[in-house]
């Protein structure tokens, strides 16, 4: 099947998604307040502290390395002749001895300023939150090779956006292998460069062309499991990165374009053993033709099967152990970082608790971050461990908002 048939048109956008959080704060006066109704990240103390994430639950530190690619097989039309695809990758990996290596910023600072003015938080970035990861820290060895997962971002977001998933599988023994797509995503290069989404009519980014590129990173873990550095800057890796990887087990996952990419990748690459949608469109074009006949799991919101027929088309095709689940109260962007960092965010802004959840929905914060802390893991170390629990068969009293569909 052809990467090109994967079409973007209609999918929910990270920056869409930012500027109707500052709609939503406009339109929602507080009671009884004069004034301005949006109190804005204008309104945010200058002694503020920084923004959180949670701390991964697994029994290992995180450790953490950039890369810098590019795919030669694939001129890049828009940097010009002579020029390739280039990407950013970042991998996350179980790690040991690590107090000696600083924490990574949840983006780089160039890009995190870029991205939040660009969706109206700027004075926030002096807030930015730093990630459990430490930069460069030595691979824990066990003997046994680390099972391999790769993330692909929504449209316009960035590789950083699903840090809290991310860390949570390194910190439970995968290695995590998160992209950042060239023309639809904020990033920084080594040379300093700051790249931002481009206008759709000028770099039509498709589904597809994530789903390129997440096989590109296939072939760099290939070369990493092989002993090579896949880097054109030939930086140093971490110790014991190389020949750390397993190729034989590798799994994929994103959210919106990233879940439809996932699929899209699956479909055309059999190295990837297990996907996992994070409210994924679907939404293909041509109609999907064939079938996918190893684990897909969907975690739904907005695009559900009910509501959605690209979704339904596409859960029609897959012949291999198929899962569906729902949190109820669940917004698109429930599956992500945003659910730990919006209601501090609403904090630090003044925002009344419906604003907030006009934003994230009504499933509460704490427990749709052990949910996608707790599904994603459960899924992968069925599928790329054979180490199956109980959490996939049903319902959990421990999660009751997640509802499995039929």
């Amino acid at each position: 099947m052809s990467d090109t048939s994967f079409i973007s048109r209609g999918s929910v956008t990270r920056r869409s998604v930012l500027g109707a959080a500052l709609a939503a704060g406009a339109a929602m006066p507080f009671a009884g307040a004069a004034g301005p109704a949006w109190a804005g990240p204008a309104a945010v103390a200058p002694a503020a502290t920084r923004l959180t994430l949670p701390a991964p639950t697994g029994p290992h530190p995180v450790g953490t390395a950039r890369l810098h690619l590019v795919d030669r097989s694939r001129p890049d039309d828009i940097a010009g002749s002579g020029h390739f695809r280039e990407l950013m990758a970042t991998v996350w990996y179980p790690a040991r001895d690590v107090r000696r290596y600083p924490v990574a910023p949840w983006m780089p600072a160039g890009a995190l300023r870029a991205f939040l003015a660009d969706v109206g938080f700027g004075d926030l970035a002096p807030l930015g939150p730093l990630t459990a990861g430490h930069v460069g820290a030595p691979v824990r060895r066990t003997g046994r090779r680390l099972p391999v997962v790769v993330f692909s971002h929504g449209a316009h977001s960035h590789q950083g956006d699903h840090t809290v998933l991310v860390q949570e599988l390194a910190s439970h023994g995968y290695a995590v292998v998160t992209v950042a797509h060239q023309y639809d995503t904020y990033t920084e290069f080594p040379d300093g460069r700051i790249a931002t989404p481009l206008d759709d009519r000028r770099a039509p980014t498709l589904p597809g062309d994530f789903a390129a590129d997440l096989r590109f990173v296939l072939d760099c873990v290939e070369r990493l499991a092989a002993g090579h550095n896949p880097d054109v800057d030939r930086r140093e890796l971490p110790p014991g990165l190389l020949g750390s990887l397993d190729p034989r087990r590798i799994g994929a996952f994103g959210w919106s374009k990233g879940g439809t990419a996932t699929a899209c990748a699956m479909l055309a690459d059999e190295r990837i053993r297990a996907g996992l949608s994070l409210d994924g469109p679907m939404r293909m074009n041509p109609p999907l033709a064939g079938d996918l006949d190893r684990p897909f799991m969907m975690m739904s919101a907005v695009f559900t099967r009910a509501t959605d027929p690209a979704a339904a088309a596409f859960w029609s095709h897959l012949r291999g152990r198929r899962l569906d689940i729902r949190a109820q109260g669940a917004a698109h962007i429930s599956y992500g970082d945003n659910e730990a960092l919006f209601p501090q965010v609403a904090k630090l802004s003044g925002w009344s608790a419906q604003q907030l959840q006009d934003v994230i929905g009504t499933l509460d914060p704490d427990q749709a971050v052990k949910i996608q802390q707790a599904y994603p893991l459960a899924f992968f170390d069925e599928h790329l461990r054979r180490c199956r629990g109980h959490l996939l068969d049903g319902p959990s009293p421990a999660f009751p908002a997640v509802t499995f569909l039929p």
